[in-house]
């Protein structure tokens, strides 16, 4: 991949012969009622894409332990499709597992990470692609509405987005989940990146490079159920929080001075209470209410410590991140 100025502000990618590769990266787990349609719509897309831009194509579909028929219907795909490439996992290890499954596998010179709900529009890729010619070397689908959310969904997700972006030392785009086009140079900088608790968005945001926004809307599911219910959303973005930010540790500290100052001004208070009329500071409440507030404090920062510490514990062991089953449609493996 070489690169040429076409204008003081852009740079457009070609190849000697005027080609490149573009590879689609899907995280796939229990999609057996849209895998079909979503293959049917990227193929057409991506078809497109060869004819008008001499784009050539793969599409690699990782199934992430799935319980259903995904794994038979990913095969029916790649027996029939020789732009189809398949990684089947292990066992469930997770979106963000699966995501990076696919990018180490990826040879495009460009990547795109789509889901394969349907919720992120596959016709959206022809754009990203056209950003990309123009040099930019992270196009990110940013929403402007998400249709079939429930309020509170909408709501939570408003929160995450916006609480995540004013703890995060990196500034994370907001509304912007993982589909998107990134370049081979970022793709590479992610796989140096070896963390196990891994936060995609916020790992891309955060090794810079030349990025824009997309913007827009967001379809409902085409079939099938959320994969991410409230408690996987909880902890996604508990990873996504502990992963970007020393917030919580920080807020460890201003609350432990905080206290300390508040105790001190009550000693004062208790002391010359004392010495300057005849009571005692008395009440079995406040002592209460004390000992109580302190008692939950403490454990509330033993446990966010606790948090930082366990996730140091598992990086320790050096796990892999996934384990493959069964490479598909791959020349070089089987």
């Amino acid at each position: 991949m070489s690169y040429s100025d076409s204008s003081p502000n852009s740079v457009v990618r070609v190849t000697r012969d005027g080609s490149a590769k573009i590879s689609i990266v899907v995280p796939c787990y229990n999609e057996e009622a849209v895998i079909g349609l979503s293959h049917a719509r990227l193929k057409a897309v991506l078809e497109s894409l060869l004819s008008s831009e001499h784009l050539d194509y793969e599409i690699i579909y990782v199934d992430d332990g799935s319980r259903d028929q995904t794994a038979v219907k990913l095969n029916e795909l790649a027996a029939g499709d020789a732009h189809v490439r398949v990684v089947m996992l292990s066992r469930n290890f997770g979106h963000q597992p699966a995501v990076t499954a696919g990018l180490d596998q990826a040879s495009g010179d460009c990547v795109v990470i789509i889901d394969a709900d349907l919720q992120d529009p596959p016709e959206l890729i022809a754009d990203m692609v056209k950003l990309w010619r123009e040099g930019y070397d992270v196009v990110y689908g940013q929403r402007t509405d998400r249709e079939g959310e429930s309020a509170f969904k909408l709501a939570t997700a408003r929160v995450f987005y916006r609480g995540l972006n004013s703890l995060s030392d990196v500034d994370i785009p907001l509304d912007v989940g993982d589909f998107r086009l990134i370049d081979r140079q970022v793709v590479d900088a992610i796989g140096s990146m070896k963390e196990r608790d891994r936060f995609l968005r916020g790992m891309i945001s955060w090794v810079g490079f030349r990025q824009t926004a997309l913007p827009y809307r967001r379809a409902a599911r085409a079939a099938g159920e959320s994969k991410y219910p409230l408690r996987k959303m909880v902890l996604f973005a508990l990873d996504g929080m502990l992963s970007f930010s020393l917030a919580p540790l920080r807020f460890v500290i201003t609350l432990g001075l905080s206290i300390f100052v508040l105790s001190n001004v009550g000693i004062v208070y208790a002391i010359l209470n004392r010495l300057l009329t005849d009571q005692w500071v008395s009440g079995w409440t406040m002592l209460f209410i004390a000992v109580m507030f302190m008692g939950g404090m403490q454990l509330m920062v033993l446990g966010m410590i606790g948090e930082y510490v366990g996730r140091i514990y598992m990086a320790s062991k050096e796990r892999p991140l996934y384990l493959v089953k069964r490479f598909i449609g791959f020349h070089d493996r089987g």
